[in-house]
């Protein structure tokens, strides 16, 4: 059986959700109200209108992700040269 575009959308929104800062628990619960929020859209331009701000969503997790391992990274390597 397959998925609905906008299930795989939350299915994958859920996953990037899991390390969001206020805590997985937060970001689903809000995922899940706007979802049932928008469930009975049927407007073709507003559907489209909704998957691109989801998409931007996802971008925009995966960008604070990157950040944030970058400055893990970033604080890592300057610490060992600070110490010699």
């Amino acid at each position: 059986m397959k998925m609905a575009p906008s299930q795989k959308k939350k299915k994958n929104l859920l996953y990037l959700g899991r390390d969001y800062p206020k805590g997985a628990d937060y970001f689903k619960r809000r995922l899940n109200n706007i979802f049932l929020k928008n469930k009975d859209v049927k407007n073709p331009e507003k559907i489209k209108e909704l998957t691109v701000q989801g998409e931007f969503v996802m971008k925009e997790l995966e960008a604070l992700y990157f950040f944030r391992k970058y400055k893990a990274m970033k604080q890592r390597c300057y610490s060992y040269t600070n110490k010699n």
